[in-house]
């Protein structure tokens, strides 16, 4: 253990500890509380150890309370997890926060009752309406989840984005291009049509989807093919539930009468690689499609891809390189959400892929992955209460592709409250200091213009002791702001634009000021 880290370990146990009898101790609860409102959970597998210890020592001792000794022996191998995680040196700093409007947003959605079950087999067509789920993956590992969030589900489309991902890392983006396109088809899903190369138009619709199966270690008997994407698939889901669904894939088998016709289609084409035997495709395919997750063990999937490629929860290096993930992002951008993925571009900005079974990938690069489930599904095959809530998502916090190109305040939750806060006003001052009044148009849109220092002073306080009269007269004619405010010294703007000899700003401050006593003394009717 080297200096620096038992210090951190010392700073963490002093800052969060107590004195009992004479000796600084922490409360084992309270510490795992602290560490649980920074989105980490217990489960997680970075940090089983250190769980793991501090329960035993609770077990030991009903009080709950330990002293330096023990905690360091506790924490030593997480120290830097923690220390960052205590430190808000996560990506979403105020995760408490963060979720609650989380939950806002699904309690929204959840009122929602448009749609329709899909009849495509009749294990989709059974599945309750009322069923809604959202879970959240950060790229630190903070996790949220809420509704049926543990409710096992199959991934149908869902799987192409994590096949494609899966397929541009193990054979190459010019092996796998010789067969799929990256174009938006503009139509649906499963429609039969090709582009002029002869290739499917995307991974990310059936018969890219099918493709793709081809491309999957070809030379692998089946049974050892499935067992290993399953196992790619674990990886990524941070070796949460990753299941298979048998009555699913029957059915698959049974009536997915338009993907035989798409696969012979391009059989017949001449489209798939040479030695292809399309039953194992199909069969690949349609075991794929049954492959059973939750909203919980899914998001660590989009967050894997949100990492480059890198797992959160585990850490491992690497489930996907990161070539292969920017190219899945990017197709997922153009050609996720089927035939509404133009729209949902323009309203939401963000990579995204969509399954008939309700179920909706997320992705914010280098931020998190989200999942949402609801099987109701609008005219395009996308859930109804999953699109609701990605939109009420970038209406709320500035994760839309292109928000940071226009000026519209949005809350920014990759930020702390009080880094945001001093970050706005610093630059109000800033601005008046240097009578920069174009900066300050703007932020008068999102700012309280009359906002204080640790001195008490305002904007106009400093416009008036630098003599910028333009600004001057804008901050009282436009923002309307108080024209006597008082420091702390008790002064006011016209004291310091007179100890600065500013006297065109002294008139135009004691004008203002006529304005205000003249105002407040005026008889109401």
């Amino acid at each position: 253990m080297d200096r620096q880290e038992e210090e951190s370990m010392e700073l963490i146990f002093h800052i969060y500890s107590e004195t009992r009898d004479g000796e600084m101790m922490i409360s084992v609860p309270y510490f795992l509380q602290i560490i649980k409102e920074c989105g980490l959970r217990e489960n997680d597998q970075r940090l089983l150890p250190v769980i793991k210890a501090l329960k035993s020592y609770l077990a030991e001792d009903r009080t709950g309370f330990i002293n330096i000794e023990t905690f360091k022996k506790c924490i030593n191998k997480c120290t830097f997890l923690l220390r960052r995680a205590l430190q808000g040196d996560f990506v979403i700093p105020d995760f408490q926060v963060f979720t609650s409007t989380l939950k806002d947003f699904y309690h929204e959605a959840k009122l929602i009752n448009d749609g329709q079950l899909s009849d495509y087999i009749p294990q989709l067509e059974r599945l309750s309406p009322d069923k809604w789920g959202v879970a959240v993956c950060t790229v630190d590992g903070q996790r949220f989840s809420i509704g049926d969030c543990k409710d096992k589900w199959c991934l149908q489309s869902c799987c192409k984005c994590v096949n494609y991902a899966m397929i541009l890392d193990e054979r190459g983006g010019d092996v796998v291009h010789k067969f799929i396109g990256q174009e938006p088809s503009g139509r649906r899903y499963h429609d039969m049509s090709m582009n002029l190369e002869g290739k499917p138009y995307n991974a990310l619709i059936n018969q890219g989807g099918i493709m793709g199966c081809a491309l999957m270690k070809p030379n692998m008997p089946p049974a050892d093919r499935f067992t290993h994407v399953r196992d790619r698939y674990k990886q990524a889901a941070g070796n949460e539930h990753i299941g298979f669904d048998l009555p699913t894939f029957l059915s698959e088998k049974e009536t997915g009468h338009r993907n035989y016709a798409l696969a012979y289609h391009m059989f017949g084409k001449k489209a798939f690689p040479p030695g292809t035997v399309l039953n194992e495709v199909l069969d690949l395919y349609f075991q794929l499609c049954s492959v059973e997750v939750t909203c919980e063990s899914a998001s660590v999937i989009a967050a894997t891809l949100a990492n480059g490629g890198i797992c959160p929860t585990t850490e491992q290096r690497v489930v996907f390189n990161e070539t292969a993930v920017r190219d899945t992002l990017s197709v997922m951008n153009s050609c996720g959400m089927s035939d509404y993925t133009g729209r949902f571009a323009f309203e939401v900005g963000l990579p995204a892929k969509s399954g008939i079974s309700g179920g909706i990938f997320i992705i914010i690069p280098n931020v998190m992955g989200i999942c949402t489930w609801s099987p109701l599904l609008d005219n395009h095959s996308n859930s109804v209460r999953g699109v609701k809530f990605c939109k009420r998502l970038v209406e709320e916090f500035n994760f839309h592709y292109y928000d940071s190109l226009i000026n519209i305040e949005k809350n920014d939750p990759r930020l702390s409250a009080e880094y945001v806060y001093g970050l706005k006003y610093s630059r109000i001052f800033t601005a008046a200091a240097s009578g920069d009044l174009s900066a300050l148009k703007r932020y008068c849109q999102c700012g309280d213009m009359e906002a204080i220092d640790y001195d008490q002073r305002t904007a106009l306080h400093v416009a008036a002791a630098e003599g910028h009269y333009n600004v001057v007269k804008y901050l009282l004619s436009v923002c309307k702001v108080n024209p006597n405010p008082k420091d702390r010294w008790g002064n006011i703007p016209i004291d310091d634009a007179e100890k600065s000899g500013n006297h065109h700003v002294v008139a135009l401050l004691k004008h203002y000021s006529e304005l205000e006593r003249e105002l407040k003394n005026k008889p109401t009717s």
